[in-house]
């Protein structure tokens, strides 16, 4: 009796057990939660303050894929070295690009280092994948573009929820176009529209409001001598006085730099779960300043 009483109660778990799912970034979460409520669990690969761009996948991680039913990549650097082997991990998992419909920018498109000897500036007309900013999630007219493939991706494995998925993607639609309308008001009102950045991570962003984002480090390597001679110039040519550093790079190096251009250092995290809350926090950040 005691071993059927056992058997029933595993039978009931797996049952009633939740589908799982897995995205590579906390953003990406707050864009499934919004989209599938609680009828699915998610895994995060790249946890808080983790840096994406060094991140490898714990042992832990790998077993745990092995559960879920859909992979949403999203284009970052560790995806294109991990996705055959989390595939090797679980085959029967559905891999899903939420990027693939959004239109990408140039990595290096406002980099003032982008010149060669003479002064003149570089051509960008040829540019591979590589260089294209992965950062599409700090942008809510690109975030609703990615919140309908979740949905529709969800709806056809889950065929059960579709109108629930579908239903709350038209709410979270309505959502970020609300704040949509509420950034670009605000920062209509911003006089000085250029910005410094330790790391190029906000350049989806400024395209969307006008800005322009200034960045200091490129491809991981900080300036030289005679190229922080030219961050300060231009610094005090545009009056800029702050600089963004993310939490998951050296500070030390970006305080470097905000003391040689006379700007305070503002942390400011890209990878934020609640990205809705963050973009309207930098927003209120830039009018500060």
């Amino acid at each position: 009796m005691f071993r059927i009483m056992i058997f029933i109660c595993f039978s009931a778990i797996a049952l009633y057990a939740k589908p799982a799912i897995t995205v590579s970034i906390l953003p990406q979460q707050y864009m499934a939660e919004k989209i599938a409520g609680d009828t699915v669990d998610i895994l995060v690969m790249v946890s808080p303050n983790a840096n994406h761009e060094t991140y490898e996948p714990k042992p832990s991680q790998m077993k745990l894929l092995a559960k879920s039913d859909i992979y949403f990549a999203i284009g970052l650097p560790f995806e294109k070295a991990w996705l055959d082997r989390f595939t090797a991990v679980s085959p029967k998992m559905s891999i899903i690009d939420i990027g693939a419909e959004v239109e990408k920018i140039e990595l290096a498109e406002h980099d003032h280092h982008d010149h060669d000897e003479h002064g003149e500036h570089t051509n960008h007309d040829e540019h591979d994948e590589d260089e294209l900013d992965p950062h599409i999630w700090l942008d809510p007219v690109l975030v609703k573009i990615q919140s309908k493939t979740i949905a529709d991706a969800l709806s056809s494995k889950y065929p059960q929820n579709a109108a629930f998925y579908m239903k709350n993607y038209e709410n979270f639609a309505k959502e970020l176009d609300e704040l949509d309308a509420k950034l670009s008001k605000k920062l209509d009102a911003l006089k000085n529209r250029s910005f410094f950045v330790f790391h190029p991570s906000w350049g989806y962003f400024a395209k969307r409001y006008d800005l322009e984002q200034i960045f200091v480090e490129v491809e991981g390597k900080e300036p030289k001598a005679a190229e922080l001679i030219e961050i300060v110039k231009e610094a005090k040519a545009k009056s800029i006085k702050a600089l963004l550093v993310e939490p998951q790079v050296s500070e030390k190096n970006a305080k470097i730099v905000a003391d040689e251009i006379g700007a305070k250092l503002i942390k400011v995290d890209p990878m934020k779960k609640d990205l809705s809350k963050n973009l309207d926090e930098l927003a209120d950040m830039l009018l500060g300043f």
